[in-house]
């Protein structure tokens, strides 16, 4: 693609990144057939193509960003299956990223736009103030429908997505290091991170328990929280800054201190912005250095459980596995096979599901911003997954795996779960009611 910056343009590092990025694109179109927003609306605006041709409009001619330009834009789940279609190699994360900023920075939203964006920026970043939140949504609930027949489809889409059960009792995650059983092989760092824990602690337990069990010790780092990317992805860069450098602190400290073999994330989405935080923080004097080496050690967690002999104590029931690829883990993160392959080591039939580079819909806070789109998207996964008759659906991502199961009353469990299960841990709590389940192995203490 052509472009016409000016020097004193390209003197800016963001500017710089975006003209390369724009310069890399042959308008081939292969994109739109994987654009979960084109697929639905056909609109070429609503494609990485038409996208990528209003941020050049906007930020070559220095424009702040129209209403017609911030409709396409938000309409962007960043599920980068565009990049995994794409020939030419374009970097359509970095470039939607910096549309997303300069929105933030030239365009005033609507007053409610601006407080739901806000609330959803400063509830799901804090545990605490979560755990409030779900509280409340969860006494509110059954007036979703209410609320969605009055037109106030955001809301309504929040109760939806609370949680019915309640959430387990807090605890201090942070500061704590889980022993290896036995010889210890290596020693990780398990991010903690913000709303996964209260969500699904089950999972972050299942992830200890399978690595302790390998003989690897797990360090949650003190101080560690909220990886950015929420608020990364909705333009509030400083905000996403100062939460990547909080955790680079915590993380270097450990590295240092006691030695780090990696930095294991068992949600996707968060996992895809840690090991962009190199990139984010390039032009940091004070951390770029530290940024790079700690996305170098970034690692999802079955990226790091491929790499361990990782055996099934005794085959579990042989359960039936749709697994669903959670867009930051193939195409954010380009792993594919691993969790594939792992859950079917471990005795598992796996069948990937139809229609599977597309995405379900999560796309962090999408579902809520986006309720009508995040619906159809939702509906559309759900479909394809019941075609197969799975027994559990398993997803390496907590807003797929909340997102997927507010449509269907198939169990989804993370995938470290069910590894866990097969390798001597307990059965995921989802999976208590299928007949013939039992534990691999009796789980003591």
């Amino acid at each position: 693609m052509q472009t016409n910056f000016s020097l004193t343009q390209l003197a800016d590092p963001q500017i710089y990144s975006a003209e390369k990025i724009l310069r890399a694109c042959v308008h081939c179109g292969f994109c739109t057939a994987t654009c979960p927003t084109y697929v639905l609306l056909g609109d070429e605006l609503d494609s990485p193509r038409g996208r990528i041709y209003l941020i050049k409009d906007m930020i070559e001619n220095e424009q702040p960003a129209t209403r017609e330009v911030v409709k396409h834009i938000d309409r962007c789940l960043s599920c980068l299956a565009c990049m995994t279609t794409c020939p030419s190699g374009v970097h359509y994360m970095h470039l939607v990223d910096h549309a997303r900023e300069h929105i933030e920075k030239t365009y005033k939203r609507p007053l409610f736009d601006r407080a739901i964006r806000a609330l959803l920026a400063r509830v799901l970043t804090d545990p605490a103030l979560f755990r409030l939140a779900a509280v409340a949504g969860w006494l509110a609930k059954p007036l979703a429908p209410l609320l969605r027949a009055l037109g106030l489809k955001r809301m309504a889409a929040m109760l939806q997505l609370t949680p019915s059960r309640r959430l387990a009792p807090p605890s201090v995650r942070t500061g704590k290091v889980h022993a290896a059983q036995g010889a210890r092989r290596g020693r990780v760092a398990l991010l903690s991170g913000c709303i996964g824990p209260e969500l699904s602690p089950a999972t972050n337990e299942a992830a200890i328990r399978l690595l302790n069990r390998n003989g690897i010790e797990v360090v949650v780092a003190m101080g560690e929280a909220c990886c950015g990317s929420l608020v990364h992805h909705m333009g509030r860069e400083q905000q996403a800054l100062a939460m990547a450098r909080n955790n680079i602190e915590a993380w270097t400290r450990e590295l240092e201190e006691a030695g780090l073999d990696a930095i294991l994330i068992t949600v996707s989405g968060c996992g895809t912005a840690v090991k962009d935080y190199g990139f984010m923080l390039r032009t940091d004097t004070a951390y770029a250095v530290k940024a790079a080496r700690i996305a170098a050690l970034a690692k999802d967690v079955s990226e790091y459980l491929a790499t361990l002999d990782i055996q099934a104590a005794a085959p579990p029931a042989r359960l039936t596995v749709a697994y669903h690829a959670a867009c930051s883990l193939q195409h954010g993160q380009k792993i594919a096979r691993e969790p594939k392959e792992l859950l079917s080591r471990c005795g598992f039939v796996v069948k990937d599901v139809p229609e599977g580079h597309l995405c379900c819909g999560s796309a962090g806070t999408y579902n809520i911003l986006q309720p009508d789109l995040a619906e159809r998207l939702r509906d559309r996964k759900v479909a394809n997954i019941e075609k197969l008759q799975p027994d559990v659906i398993a997803a390496g991502n907590i807003g797929c795996i909340t997102q997927i199961a507010a449509g269907t009353a198939i169990p989804v469990v993370h995938t470290v779960e069910l590894l866990d299960w097969a390798t001597g841990g307990p059965v995921p709590e989802q999976l208590a009611g299928l007949a013939g389940v039992e534990p691999a192995v009796a789980v003591t203490g």
